[in-house]
Formats: structure tokens, C-alpha cells, sequence
């Protein structure tokens, strides 16, 4: 077998992020023949996806990306097995370049959607793998979700400081001078923090499952069973109130100010605004 020159390893380092020895092995068994070369690589990570898929990815990272316009926001997840990898440079920039995927995927939702979103050539299946080949640990996109403005409105994405969670959240307005306004967009800002730390099941009471309504409720006549049952009703409806008031987005107390709800909040910001404002939807995505 010829000898590979060391100017063509460190080509295949540059294309590839692999390691040195890697990439040298690689071309051997290839030959010489570098886009063989990275066949190779990426048949690597696919072993060890393979290996390790029983493996539990409870590390990463959320990541949110935003238009210009701020009319279309990204928010996704991408998971691994350790901090340590979840902090390297090959991680982190992988993780940015799932919401760059994101943005450009023809669906709104979905991680085998977004997995298939080609960008510059790539598919985002295969810069997974190769983030796999490089760490060595089983990854994985955790999750996805865009949203975008169809009218008048604000998207707002907070990421903590950590960035082990994330939200993203959508306000439609009555007008774009209501949209524009410095007062909604703190708020919708604020809001935004505010999910991220109390962790909603939902927007209102419609949308939690009735399945978990009446697992509550059965929960709570339990604790009462013994009293008279008209008690027991009117107990089981002042904690199933309790519930929706922890749960629901609209009803919990403001974190930055709990003499409000997060409905009053909104409602004040939206008049100060000169128009009206309502919370569309929010996502709430966390790894760990």
C-alpha cells in the first residue's frame, strides 16, 4: 500500500473534524481515495450509534435561532450521553447547526423532517453521525419545533444561562403597531423567562389531557375519602383549582410580579400598547 501523504490526512482532518490517526486509518483502508475516506468516517459513527443505542442521552443542548424579521423562530434540542461532550466545541457547534437546519426544513415540526433537511449539500442525519463518529457517544436531536407569524405579532425565544432549557413563545396582536411596541416585547420577553422557569403543561385548561384531569381528581378524593361527600366535592374542586392555577400558563401567578397572573400581565402590556395581544402557543424544551 502507497504511503499517504500527510498534506492528504490533514485535508480529510479539515473535512471531516476527526482526529488525525482517524483520518490517516481511514485513507489507508481507503487507498488513497478520500471521499471513500469519509465514507468510512461516517460508517464509523453509524457503528457506534449502533452500539450504543440503548445508551441514555441525558446531556445536550437547546439551541433557538430567529429570522431577521423576527417573523420565523427555531427552537430544538440536541442530546448526548455526558456534560463533558455536551461542552466540547464539536458538540456546541453541531447543536447551532440543528436550528440553522431547523429553519430551513420544509415542515414545522417533526425530527425525522428535520433530520432530511438538506442544507449546503448535507443532511442534517449526517452531521449527526459524524458528531457521533468524532465524541465516540450515542447523539441524538431531541427536539424540534418553528414557529412562524402568518400576522401581526411577536415571537419571543429564552434560553437559560446553562442552555439545558429553553422556550419559545408566540404572541398574536391586534396590529403591527402593537406588535412594535418596547412595553409588549419585554413582556413577551419576560413571559418567555417565565415558562422556561415554572414549566407550564399547558395554556389554559383545555389543553391539558383529561386523561391527568381525572387522575388528579381521583388523587385528591382519595386524600379526602373520609368526610362526608359533599365535602369531599367541594375539596376535590378547590385543589383541582389549585391545579390549573400551577399548571395552566394564563392562571399562574407572574414570577416577576405574583400579585398578577401571567394573563393579567399580558392584558396590562397590550393596553399600555394601545391594542390587544394574545398568546398563540409556546414550547418548552429541557435535556438532563
Amino acid at each position: 500500500m502507497a504511503e499517504i501523504p500527510a498534506s492528504l490526512v490533514v485535508k480529510l482532518r479539515k473535512m471531516s473534524g476527526q482526529g488525525m490517526m482517524d483520518c490517516k486509518k481511514a485513507l489507508e483502508e481507503a487507498n488513497g481515495n478520500i471521499d471513500e475516506a469519509m465514507a468510512i468516517l461516517r460508517k464509523k459513527g453509524l457503528a457506534t450509534l449502533a452500539k450504543r443505542s440503548e445508551r441514555e442521552t441525558t446531556q445536550g443542548l437547546v439551541v433557538g435561532k430567529t429570522s431577521p424579521d423576527g417573523k420565523t423562530a427555531v427552537l430544538a434540542s440536541l442530546c448526548c450521553e455526558t456534560d463533558f461532550v455536551a461542552n466540547s466545541d464539536d458538540f456546541k457547534a453541531a447543536a447551532e447547526k440543528v436550528a440553522e437546519y431547523g429553519m430551513a426544513c420544509k415542515s414545522d415540526e417533526g425530527i425525522e423532517n428535520l433530520l432530511e433537511t438538506v442544507v449546503a449539500g448535507k443532511k442534517l442525519r449526517d452531521v449527526v453521525t459524524e458528531v457521533i463518529s468524532k465524541t465516540g457517544e450515542k447523539t441524538e436531536v431531541g427536539d424540534f419545533a418553528r414557529f412562524r407569524l402568518n400576522g401581526p405579532g411577536i415571537i419571543s425565544t429564552y434560553i437559560h444561562f446553562n442552555r439545558k432549557v429553553g422556550t419559545t413563545l408566540q404572541i398574536d396582536t391586534a396590529d403591527d403597531k402593537t406588535a412594535s411596541s418596547e412595553q409588549l416585547r419585554r413582556t413577551a420577553a419576560d413571559l418567555a423567562m417565565h415558562i422556561t422557569a415554572t414549566k407550564p403543561l399547558a395554556l389554559d385548561k383545555s389543553g391539558i389531557d383529561p386523561k391527568v384531569i381525572e387522575q388528579e381528581k381521583s388523587i385528591y378524593a382519595d386524600q379526602v375519602k373520609n368526610k362526608p361527600a359533599n365535602i369531599v366535592v367541594k375539596i376535590v374542586e378547590g385543589k383541582l383549582k389549585k391545579f390549573y392555577e400551577e399548571n395552566c400558563l394564563l392562571e399562574q401567578k407572574f414570577v416577576k410580579d405574583d400579585t398578577k397572573t401571567v394573563a393579567q400581565v399580558l392584558d396590562e402590556a397590550a393596553k399600555q400598547a394601545g391594542g390587544s395581544a394574545t398568546i398563540k402557543r409556546f414550547v418548552r424544551f429541557d435535556v438532563g
